[in-house]
């Protein structure tokens, strides 16, 4: 039985030394792939918004000639503005082509997410990365530039019919009274699809949106008031059923709404000297010249709404002028970013305790309109 055993054992070690001495199978080779080589139909993209279902921009690219079948080859397609580095990149994915069309449409999405301005031209680049389809063995296009134009599309919110807005709730200071006081709670149209103002709102309170002053009948508000974050900003639109959330702090907050996006945000309005209630002119171009207080009423401004204030006036050529919040304080002003700008003497940006603002070429009455809604002042020959 013991020499049983052991021939067995033997058996085995010789079985086992065998199959260790057999040669093992070689490994498949595979030879690298090289980068693709990326090229555009178009060197820039402009089409009329009745275009934006058709096909506008075709990108195609050479095989990089991996080893293995290519129709699993994976291809990623970068699209950035130029001197980002594609660190802000919108990607589509390829699986097999070696190309890609682009719809008006899409390209056009992209452009205005990154809150680029309708009709005005910008650089984009583009660039293919290639690779197996588990990502493996990656190689990088050159990358290829295209002027893209966004074009106009109708606002995502629908814009009010009136032109106006005024805010109303109980986070403002005239209440949920309707009709709300004016000028001080209608909001300023900045531009075709934004509104803005600035407002003295009570903390942890709610307020509504309305085209028209006195009309409960259509409101502008927010799908979920409770929800987080909202009351800094988020989405809007006609008639919803909640209120929007005002912050929680009271305080001055400039509030903003984005038809074209259907976004609004709410931001503190930290300025110093605040928004004022009321705002004077004083200086050598004027007729009261440079004492202070000045005369009233020619030379106080008129409160259009939340954040304008406008003042029709003679003004000397070759003088100038500064804001003033306070009648007769020289502790407080407004003057220009840059009083020595060459297109400063018809506007342009203004700021607290700013320099003296240069008057027009010409004597002449001009409309002096002065807004906070982004600081700007504006001079039009009367």
């Amino acid at each position: 039985m013991k020499l049983l055993t052991k021939l067995c054992a033997a058996s085995i070690l010789v079985t086992m030394f065998a199959m260790g001495c057999d040669k093992a199978a070689e490994l498949q080779f595979f030879q690298n792939g090289k980068e693709p080589l990326l090229s555009s139909s178009a060197t820039v993209v402009n089409p009329p918004p009745a275009d934006s279902n058709s096909v506008v921009l075709t990108l195609n690219w050479t095989n990089p000639e991996y080893a293995t079948d290519s129709s699993k080859n994976k291809y990623i397609i970068e699209i950035d503005s130029t001197a980002r580095d594609f660190s802000k990149a919108v990607k589509f994915e390829v699986i097999g082509a070696v190309k890609r069309e682009f719809l008006a449409k899409e390209l056009n999405t992209i452009l205005l997410n990154y809150g680029f301005n309708f009709g005005q031209p910008y650089d984009m680049d583009m660039r293919v990365t290639s690779s197996y389809s588990n990502n493996n063995e990656q190689y990088k296009s050159n990358v290829v530039k295209v002027s893209m134009i966004p074009y106009k599309v109708p606002p995502k919110v629908v814009l009010p019919t009136s032109s106006r807005l005024f805010i109303v709730g109980d986070a403002t200071a005239g209440g949920w009274t309707n009709p709300v006081p004016v000028p001080t709670q209608e909001l300023t149209r900045i531009d075709e699809t934004t509104f803005g103002g600035i407002f003295d709102l009570v903390g942890g309170k709610q307020y509504l949106i309305l085209p028209v002053n006195g009309d409960w009948s259509f409101k502008y508000s927010v799908a979920n008031g409770s929800l987080a974050g909202l009351a800094a900003g988020g989405d809007f639109a006609a008639n919803l059923s909640d209120n929007f959330p005002g912050p929680a702090a009271s305080g001055l907050y400039k509030i903003i709404l984005d038809f074209q996006k259907g976004k609004f945000s709410v931001t503190p309005f930290t300025q110093q000297h605040g928004l004022p209630s009321n705002l004077f002119i004083v200086g050598d171009a004027t007729p009261g010249g440079w004492n202070n207080p000045v005369p009233t009423p020619a030379q106080q401004f008129s409160r259009l709404n939340s954040t304008q204030f406008q003042l029709t006036l003679a003004l000397t050529n070759g003088k100038k002028y500064l804001l003033l919040p306070e009648n007769g304080n020289w502790d407080k002003k407004f003057g220009a970013v840059d009083g020595g700008a060459a297109t400063i003497k018809l506007g342009g940006p203004f700021k607290p305790q700013g320099e003296d603002m240069p008057s027009p070429d010409e004597s002449a009455t001009y409309k002096i309109v002065v807004d906070f809604i982004n600081n700007s002042y504006k001079l039009t020959k009367q």
